[in-house]
């Protein structure tokens, strides 16, 4: 799951000739729902989304308070684009939820947004509608966010480990034998390179 938030002074959705919401100082989110997501990048989002330290405080402070903090409302807004994958230079959203499905997860979104916060503060775009989004950005502040990848297949993990496991191994048995050889050898070839001697110009400066 997507998201584009932005800090605004004010921001309004039309379709057509009618506006059909609007909020004052906020966050306008554009939220693209992945056909892979679950209740639990859901949960991801719209707690992210409610917490992000994007104002400031009544000091003048920045960074220091959230939405909820501030009293400040959201105006959220489906946007499916935010899953495009690019095909050379021709968008594909087959990675985007299909509408059926989408909508009432989006819905669902909203209602736990509501649930967490005030729901009069949450307010909403038209799902599947061409709509003009007008946003004034305060700022600008976007940040973007995609909730995490869901769980390692137990082998991709394990595989992982090992991994991890060689890199740690080949670090505690410090410089290889060959490494030791070479150096030797080049020690062998120039008695000067490391000693100090006429021409190491750091050696020179030193008392």
């Amino acid at each position: 799951m997507r998201a584009i938030v932005q800090r605004v002074s004010k921001a309004t959705v039309t379709v057509g000739d009618e506006q059909i919401s609007s909020i004052g100082r906020g966050l306008c989110v554009l939220l693209g729902i992945s056909v892979e997501d679950t209740q639990r990048d859901a949960d991801y989002i719209v707690r992210k989304i409610l917490n992000l330290r994007l104002f400031e405080d009544e000091n003048g402070r920045a960074w220091s308070k959230s939405v909820m903090d501030r009293d400040f409302e959201v105006l959220c807004v489906s946007q499916f684009t935010l899953q495009c994958i690019l095909k050379g230079n021709k968008p594909d959203f087959h990675s985007a939820m299909p509408a059926e499905l989408a909508q009432p997860f989006y819905n669902s979104i909203l209602e736990n947004m509501r649930s967490a916060y005030k729901p009069e503060f949450i307010k909403d775009g038209k799902f599947g509608a061409a709509m003009q989004v007008h946003i004034q950005n305060d700022g600008p502040v976007t940040v973007e966010l995609t909730s995490p990848t869901g769980p390692i297949d137990p082998k991709q993990l394990s595989k992982l480990e090992k991994q991890q496991q060689r890199k740690e191994k080949t670090r505690s048995k410090g410089p290889s034998e060959s490494g030791r050889e070479k150096g030797a050898l080049r020690s062998r070839q120039d008695p000067n390179a490391s000693s100090g001697a006429e021409g190491d110009v750091s050696s020179e400066r030193e008392p």
